[in-house]
């Protein structure tokens, strides 16, 4: 509810305006990059301790990772230039198929979602024995990105094809999504939880493309109400 997401501390509020400006610290991150432990600042609601710092190449933003067993990780990562390319149904599919399966093969359970036109939200935990956010987020996005680049080619749309590919050294790269990954907020207290389903589910109601949460297909309101049309299923909330 609005009154839920306005009871969310102010610092809060500006970590979540950069993320959904694409200005946030990312997250996440491929597997085989070299990792150093820094000090974060504490933050509310943010469990403290060691980071790690994913170092790329020059051109993307450095990546703090929080993954701490038994946290749950409140996700928001845009679409490259925050460019609105999960304004189809398409693409909006492709994502959803792409959460089932990284769900399944990463031991993750999600407990929301969102799908927003240039960004999507997501509010999952990984099981005991779990692979490791970076995982999950790599098999999420990746089969998103290679179905949106293979229907531009096989279509010949060739302008937005040169649109979302950049050259890197002598590779031309393919972005669907915007790099450097994402806000991430580490949640340790399950009392939190619905509060910030609350927050994920209004975002198309405080955007104007719905009248009610439940009025949006593209997220898990519609699971938690009961109501019929729910795209997939989420996982029962921690005790």
């Amino acid at each position: 509810s609005r009154s839920d997401a306005a009871a969310w501390p102010r610092r809060t509020w500006k970590a979540h305006a950069r993320a959904t400006a694409g200005l946030a610290r990312p997250c996440g991150g491929r597997r085989g990059r070299a990792s150093v432990a820094v000090p974060r600042p504490a933050l509310p609601g943010r469990a403290q301790g060691s980071a790690r710092v994913a170092m790329d190449e020059p051109i993307r933003k450095r990546r703090r990772v929080y993954d701490e067993p038994g946290h749950a990780h409140y996700l928001t990562f845009s679409c490259r230039h925050r460019l609105p390319l999960l304004g189809k149904d398409r693409t909006r599919r492709w994502f959803l198929e792409a959460v089932e399966t990284a769900r399944q093969r990463h031991a993750f359970d999600v407990y929301a979602y969102v799908i927003m036109p240039e960004h999507a939200h997501l509010l999952v935990r990984g099981r005991t024995g779990h692979d490791g956010l970076s995982r999950f987020l790599y098999d999420l996005k990746r089969p998103v990105a290679w179905k949106a680049k293979t229907w531009l080619r096989t279509g010949g749309r060739t302008a937005w094809l040169d649109r979302l590919t950049s050259t890197r050294g002598r590779r031309n790269v393919f972005h669907f999504w915007q790099p450097g990954g994402g806000f991430d907020r580490n949640m340790t207290d399950r009392a939190d939880l619905p509060e910030v389903m609350a927050y994920i589910h209004a975002n198309p109601v405080r955007r104007g493309l719905a009248e009610s949460p439940t009025d949006w297909i593209w997220s898990s309101a519609r699971f938690w109400e009961g109501l019929d049309g729910v795209l997939i299923s989420m996982d029962s909330l921690p005790e």
